[in-house]
């Protein structure tokens, strides 16, 4: 082997002699093939085939790759990204695996491309893709029953609530109709006779005096007003043993108290109702007429508004009441802390605590007063027997059974 001045290599031969010029030696080897070996899971090798799952719970995925090169297989680099969970390319590495922790179920495809020992890129790749199968609990079938299941309790739980206070609210209902049933016979034993004893003995004192006695007008004024506060006591003695409200239309009770200031004709009033009106438990009906009660009497004898408006809103989560004027409004130290002597505005709370409902109180010196009631439906509302599953199914059935029959009776015979 001999080197000329030019750089060229001669090799002697037994059959002759050849030359090479190392300067037009092409420098680039065959580009690196890529290629996926295998898959495993947690060391346990998966079968590579159209379709490849990786049972889920395996916490350690690991691809095996090589790079097919006839030059120097050790220099031989490799870029990798797995679509679903990696975002860019991986840097060049000599390593022959990828390794994945604790991916997540779904779809994934394996990409990975090979440099051959001069650094020059395949334009090939090799491709692979494979699911990750869910565990039970991280199905969506499992998860849709979860959030059934937590959806379910609530309204369990919120059923169970309105269950005990509509219980508490009976059990202090039936407690209230006692103590009424006993004031009631208490003043009718007492106060009442007393003053029908009364009025009987100034009858035969009337009687006794002549028709010209000065004293003559006098007496049948007090037998007057004895025989009117007699008739308020019976009323009275009445409506502790009974409901307050002769109609079970709040609307239409809430219509007359107009009728009891007679002063404030002027005033203009006005009642909304929206929805459907629907019977209510008569604890409950008594203590929002009395709210509603006292809130318009306070509209029209110390409001001094020029307008007052009533809304009843009946719907199926709530019954509220909305009492609104243009007054003066109220005081704010009187709004916050009551007046001495003056139960009105602690009364209409208490009793709205007493129903479970929620009482809002809002004045403004220039825009008037505003007082919201809110029961909640189920309190509020007597329940009705179409709302109840078993009589739906029931009626359902009827229905199908009529069909059925009509079906049946429609039919010639041939």
């Amino acid at each position: 082997m001999v080197t000329d001045t030019e750089g060229r290599i001669w090799f002697s031969l037994n059959r002759g002699i050849s030359m090479v010029n190392p300067a037009r030696l092409t420098r680039n080897s065959p580009p690196a093939i890529a290629h996926v070996q295998a898959i495993l899971a947690d060391g346990n090798p998966i079968g590579l085939g159209a379709s490849v799952h990786i049972p889920g719970g395996h916490r350690r995925i690991t691809l095996d790759f090589a790079g097919l090169s006839l030059s120097v297989p050790e220099r031989v680099r490799f870029r990798y990204l797995l679509e679903g969970f990696d975002h860019v390319w991986s840097e060049p590495v000599a390593a022959r695996e990828a390794v994945y922790t604790n991916l997540a179920p779904g779809p994934y495809r394996f990409r990975v491309v090979a440099s051959n020992p001069d650094g020059v890129w395949s334009s090939d790749e090799a491709v692979i893709g494979f699911d990750v199968d869910p565990l039970f609990w991280q199905t969506w079938w499992f998860r849709l029953s979860i959030v059934l299941i937590i959806a379910l309790a609530v309204v369990m739980f919120f059923q169970l609530r309105v269950l005990r206070l509509t219980k508490q609210m009976n059990m202090r209902f039936e407690e209230r109709l006692a103590e009424r049933t006993r004031i009631a016979q208490e003043l009718h034993d007492t106060l009442l006779q007393g003053f029908l004893s009364a009025s009987m003995q100034l009858h035969v004192v009337n009687d006794r005096l002549a028709a010209d006695s000065p004293e003559k007008p006098l007496v049948n004024r007090v037998l007057e007003l004895m025989g009117h506060v007699i008739e308020e006591g019976r009323n009275a003695v009445r409506g502790l043993r009974t409901s307050r409200l002769r109609s079970p239309g709040l609307e239409q009770a809430f219509s007359l108290i107009r009728q009891e200031f007679p002063a404030q004709a002027q005033t203009g009033f006005r009642l909304i109702v929206e929805g459907t009106p629907r019977p209510l438990r008569s604890i409950i009906r008594d203590e929002v007429y009395l709210i509603g009660h006292e809130a318009l009497s306070n509209a029209f004898r110390h409001a001094h508004a020029s307008d007052i408006e009533v809304e009843l809103e009946y719907a199926a989560s709530h019954l509220r009441v909305l009492i609104r004027d243009n007054g003066i409004g109220i005081d704010t130290q009187v709004l916050s802390s009551g007046r001495d002597g003056h139960w009105g505005l602690s009364g209409m709370k208490e009793r709205s605590e007493r129903i479970g409902g929620k009482l809002r109180v809002l004045s403004r010196a220039v825009a008037g007063t505003e007082v919201e009631l809110s029961v909640p439906g189920p309190i509020a509302f007597e329940s009705r027997s179409n709302d109840h599953p078993r009589a739906w199914v029931s009626r359902l059935y009827r229905r199908k059974r009529r069909n059925e029959e009509s079906q049946s009776g429609g039919e010639q015979p041939r």
